[in-house]
């Protein structure tokens, strides 16, 4: 059930994306609410998993893939409409590259993703509930924010609307830029983990070979 929910997230982003490109006013306002209520599957599927008992590595890596595909989709989409600098896309498509190529090593041994770090910090940065809430609050809110932005600018010039758009896109790409500092410092110990085994490997040396 859990899974199901994971995976009926994606068709929802295809009728958000719909909506925001080829709706009106109306239809791009209605969005917001539409992106929101889809956003929040992601705890409704993690919340079902645990009642149920039924948490398992397919379904903690399903849900990080549909987390990512969100993320990935709203911002290269938000910049390509103009909300945001095309840089916040970049930055997140490296740091995303790189932590979920890292990941699948651990992954392969049967590890899931946020079970993979060893120190306190890392935990803490990686997998604890406040930068995990407070990294998918920052989220939602530049998502959501953005969105509403770019709808309230599609009316009329001088009228309520309109003027409140510069004001909430201003709001709304500051909160975005901190989503970014936060994707950032999380990514940081799933990247700087596997190079400092790395070099501790090295300065150890090769190992003696038995005859």
């Amino acid at each position: 059930m859990a899974n199901f929910i994971t995976i009926s997230r994606i068709p929802l982003l295809v009728g958000f994306v719909l909506m925001l490109y080829l709706g009106g006013p109306a239809v791009r306002l209605a969005s917001v609410p539409y992106l929101f209520i889809a956003i929040l599957l992601d705890t409704v599927d993690g919340a079902i998993a645990r009642r149920r008992q039924k948490s398992s590595l397919i379904g903690s890596v399903l849900d990080i893939a549909a987390d990512r595909v969100y993320e990935l989709v709203l911002w290269v989409a938000l910049a390509d409409l103009g909300a945001i600098p095309v840089a916040i896309p970049i930055i997140v498509i490296t740091r995303t590259t790189l932590t979920d190529a890292l990941r699948s090593i651990g992954v392969q041994q049967g590890q899931a993703p946020f079970q993979q770090h060893r120190s306190a910090l890392a935990r803490f940065l990686v997998g604890s509930p406040w930068m995990r809430s407070g990294y998918s609050i920052a989220k939602v809110l530049a998502f959501c924010g953005l969105t509403l932005a770019v709808a309230l600018a599609d009316y009329p010039p001088g009228s309520t609307a309109a003027m409140l758009a510069g004001p909430l896109l201003t709001t709304s790409q500051t909160i975005a830029w901190v989503a970014v500092a936060l994707c950032i410092v999380r990514g940081i110990p799933v990247v700087a983990a596997p190079i400092g085994r790395e070099l501790r490997q090295y300065r150890r040396g090769p190992s003696a070979e038995t005859p």
